[in-house]
């Protein structure tokens, strides 16, 4: 069930982990407790128990997720919760050791790229907005002050296009418009 290299693979782990299918619902809802530390979800079934918790056995035995891409996969999902129909994009990605200048009132300014967040003026932040907030004494997006990503366009308002199967509203303006049309042609034609 692991995808370990077999000179790291632990003999306890990996017969816990060749056990789980043959364990019934009931000991995998006890054993789900005790990873997880609160009662599994009534929607999961044998196979999503069996699932979850091989994988905090192998988190707990093999490490989890770099930080790195912890943070990213919350910010996937605080993007996803914010525009649930939205499209969802990952941020540029900038290497660690790549310097970004930015000249403001007359003044520059060098932001150190760092694996797990940024230099400036010798601390460490988190993220480009706190050093933006910084230099300008005012709330920025950090990446937008350092010229990593445009404003995006404000879009021209679609027009609305009539429904598929026409639509009551839509025929009755298609109606009135050809009554008008009639009365404009009679009109020329002195009728």
């Amino acid at each position: 069930m692991p995808v370990t290299n077999a000179k790291h693979r632990d003999p306890a782990v990996e017969a816990e982990l060749d056990r789980l299918p043959a364990v019934p619902i009931i000991q995998l809802r006890g054993r789900y407790r005790e990873l997880f530390r609160t009662d599994p979800p009534q929607a999961y079934g044998p196979d999503l128990l069996r699932r979850s918790i091989a994988q905090r056995i192998q988190e707990r035995a093999y490490g989890g997720l770099p930080r790195p891409v912890q943070r990213q996969l919350d910010q996937l999902i605080k993007s996803y919760a914010a525009k649930p129909t939205g499209k969802l994009v990952l941020p540029p990605r900038i290497k660690a050791g790549s310097t970004l200048v930015r000249q403001w009132k007359g003044k520059s300014y060098r932001v150190t790229v760092l694996a797990d967040g940024f230099a400036f003026d010798g601390q460490i932040y988190g993220n480009l907005s706190e050093v933006a907030q910084l230099i300008t004494g005012t709330r920025w997006n950090g990446p937008r002050f350092f010229g990593l990503r445009v404003k995006q366009d404000v879009k021209e308002p679609s027009v609305r296009k009539p429904p598929l199967g026409g639509g009551s509203d839509y025929r009755k303006r298609n109606v009135e418009l050809a009554e008008v049309k009639i009365r404009i042609k009679k009109r020329r034609h002195g009728l």
